[in-house]
């Protein structure tokens, strides 16, 4: 099925590709600078503007989750020093939201460590959509599996985005957990999207996966009926106490070639550089942009990862003479 899609401005049409693993391969087979070339070329087709896209993420529940992500330190099962906590108050989130506007994101992301949203807490999870709309941010959250019903009652509040990674390929999936399915994970990126909210999807390099495995996890992404409009790319952030705590790093050079083929694959979505930038150089990250990341997370934490602070950030786009999205480029009234 081929697909029309709009980019960005909604000026220039994509067409959805059928990707094959051959197709995915030989671009990774590029030599680097190719690679780069037609990445960067089909960034600047789609987002002419060249703006930065920032996010900042809240953990609004930690610790406690039953499932066990071999890479997650909020698993119940593994001593991480996580402890569980409540649900962040209403006016906790609209503090946090504040500062992160007043810092500069367009985009507000709260995530809760379940395995799956409960009925009984989608009316305060509706009421902290509903607060960061209020301050005229892009709301996102990242909340479990969805039912039909708890999908469409937060399309109700307002909400742009939901994230649900993939992580890695069907393949490979099993390997890093076994409490949820590779389905479980499509089935509710299904009842996100029937819902009418924006998906974000995308998943984590260096966990021992080939490079087959993460072509099979963008392709995976590509055979959606309509592909994520948000793709974070996260590098392992190896955490003591989990089963990846010694995981090998990932070459750099290798994470920059995934980001750029997602470019390629995704020309119109915007890819985040998420989780493991404090592991990154500028000049990884350099890399990165030029291969076509064009979103970052933002602010002093990821999850409980630490994250570049703002004032390492905003130099660093300085440097790089990269604009950061405006507001009024995002959301001027909410919902």
């Amino acid at each position: 099925m081929r697909v029309i899609i709009r980019s960005e401005d909604n000026e220039i049409p994509v067409v959805k590709i059928n990707w094959t693993a051959a197709d995915v391969m030989t671009l990774y087979e590029l030599s680097f600078p190719e690679l780069l070339y037609q990445a960067q070329t089909i960034h600047k087709k789609h987002f002419p503007k060249g703006t930065m896209q920032l996010s900042t993420l809240l953990n609004i529940k930690d610790g406690g989750c039953p499932e066990d992500c071999s890479y997650c330190p909020q698993a119940a099962r593994y001593h991480t020093g996580v402890k569980a906590k409540k649900l962040l108050t209403a006016d906790v989130v609209r503090k946090q939201a504040q500062a992160a506007k007043d810092a500069g994101a367009t985009r507000f992301c709260m995530g809760a460590a379940w395995r799956e949203l409960k009925d009984r807490d989608v009316l305060a999870i509706v009421g902290l959509i509903k607060e960061v709309g209020a301050l005229g941010l892009e709301s996102c959250v990242t909340l479990g599996m969805l039912t039909e019903t708890q999908a469409l009652a937060l399309k109700e509040a307002g909400l742009d985005y939901y994230n649900h990674n993939v992580d890695t390929s069907p393949g490979y999936y099993q390997e890093i957990i076994t409490t949820r399915t590779y389905d479980d994970r499509l089935q509710t990126l299904g009842r996100v999207r029937d819902a009418g909210i924006k998906v974000c999807s995308g998943g984590i390099i260096g966990m021992g996966e080939t490079r087959e495995d993460r072509a099979g996890m963008l392709i995976t992404l590509a055979s959606l009926d309509v592909p994520p409009e948000s793709i974070p790319i996260n590098q392992l952030v190896p955490i003591l106490g989990t089963p990846l705590a010694n995981a090998d790093p990932i070459d750099p050079l290798e994470f920059v070639r995934t980001i750029a083929i997602a470019r390629i694959m995704f020309p119109a979505s915007r890819v985040r550089l998420s989780a493991g930038r404090t592991a990154m150089s500028d000049e990884m990250q350099t890399l990165c942009f030029v291969a076509g990341a064009n979103s970052i997370f933002y602010g002093e934490k990821l999850l409980i990862t630490e994250n570049p602070d703002i004032v390492k950030d905003r130099d660093l786009l300085k440097r790089l003479g990269l604009k950061v999205e405006e507001h009024q480029q995002v959301k001027t009234t909410c919902q």
